[in-house]
């Protein structure tokens, strides 16, 4: 075998190799981030008391599964072939009797079935995400929790566009993994231009949303500067997502002949980001417990978060349930207490914030 021939096939195998190393790593740690989530939300509320999004990040995680074996099949068993990336000649060339253009339909196959996979797998921890934020928002007012169910709506539309994107892209659907002729972009989808921009557009829109709903109602409180940062931390965590949403369409969008390969990697840690930031507030409060039987010097502003306390400016923190604060209230006549439960930095079975908001307008 020609040196240089030899040496690009023993690149590509090195970086399949690596390839395969860091997609089930990945997948591994989002499998433990999630079982780590069920055992804090179990210790918190216990499993009778489990909502719909704990259940929602376990459907994730079947899609996540079937994902990461896709995205493993695209170079074990498709070689990171498919129909785009060709020219014209070579296509013509192609004999239908060549290993090489069964490999193309099954990786061309892959690919549609990884973009179907991947928007119900986003989709499914965005709603899950929603769900927490009910939770979040139990005993607010009705404008808080509008906001929400606006963002219910979004999410369920841009799914329906990104999957009728999927079908409807490219016309008939068998062309998806047609070789010769070329199909065109829009056929080809490890790079077709409507599927990445509609799945861009979407993703974008509504991860935007998702932070920016949670954060003024939490700079509104009277928590502690730093206590509002670790939360904006935790909460804003789905930035990253953007990252590497934004990366994925810019790889294909510069390079649609070699940018499929780089796309696909920063599509698979794009999941791998998401499935962690949604299930984060939820193990915060399990990371912190950890930590403070470490580190107790480092945590010791929060030794006493079980006992219950209270501010000048209303905010207050109770152990089990809101009974005792409700007396409270009672006792001083104020009218103006909004309980949010669930909160990142305090489960359920540990903490509720209550906060006092002056009358506006």
């Amino acid at each position: 075998m020609d040196p240089a021939a030899q040496a690009a096939a023993e690149a590509t195998e090195e970086a399949g190799r690596q390839s395969t190393i860091e997609t089930w790593t990945l997948y591994g740690i989002g499998v433990v981030v999630t079982i780590l989530r069920t055992y804090a939300r179990a210790n918190a509320v216990g499993f009778r008391d489990f909502r719909a999004d704990d259940y929602l990040v376990w459907v994730a995680i079947l899609f996540y599964t079937v994902q990461s074996t896709l995205a493993y099949s695209v170079g074990s068993v498709a070689h990171g072939l498919a129909n785009n990336g060709m020219p014209d000649e070579k296509r013509a060339a192609l004999s239908p009797n060549d290993p090489e253009f069964e490999l193309r339909i099954i990786g061309s196959k892959i690919q549609v079935a990884g973009w179907a996979t991947y928007s119900a797998l986003i989709w499914l921890l965005k709603l899950a995400m929603l769900v927490f934020y009910l939770r979040l928002t139990q005993g607010l007012g009705r404008r808080y929790r509008i906001r929400i169910w606006i963002g219910f709506g979004l999410v369920l539309a841009t799914f329906l566009g990104s999957i009728c994107a999927i079908f409807l892209a490219c016309i008939p659907f068998h062309k998806y993994w047609q070789i010769s002729p070329d199909p065109g972009n829009s056929c080809q989808a490890a790079v077709s231009l409507p599927i990445v921009w509609t799945s861009f557009a979407a993703n974008v829109s509504t991860d935007i949303y998702l932070i920016l709903i949670p954060i003024p109602l939490l700079w509104e409180s009277t928590l502690r500067l730093a206590k509002k940062i670790a939360s904006t931390v935790v909460l804003g965590a789905g930035i990253f997502v953007l990252v590497c949403a934004t990366l994925k369409s810019v790889f294909v969008l510069v390079d649609p002949v070699n940018g499929a390969e780089l796309a696909g990697k920063w599509g698979t840690r794009e999941t791998f980001v998401a499935v962690v930031t949604t299930n984060l507030p939820m193990i915060f409060p399990l990371i912190r417990t950890w930590m403070k039987s470490l580190w107790p010097s480092i945590l010791h502003y929060s030794k006493n978060y079980k006992k219950a306390y209270k501010t000048s400016t209303g905010l207050r923190t109770t152990g089990r349930g809101s009974g005792d604060s409700r007396s409270q209230d009672r006792r001083t006549g104020n009218s103006r207490v909004h309980t949010v439960s669930s909160n990142p930095i305090f489960t359920e079975s540990e903490e509720q914030i209550i906060m006092n908001y002056s009358h506006r307008g």
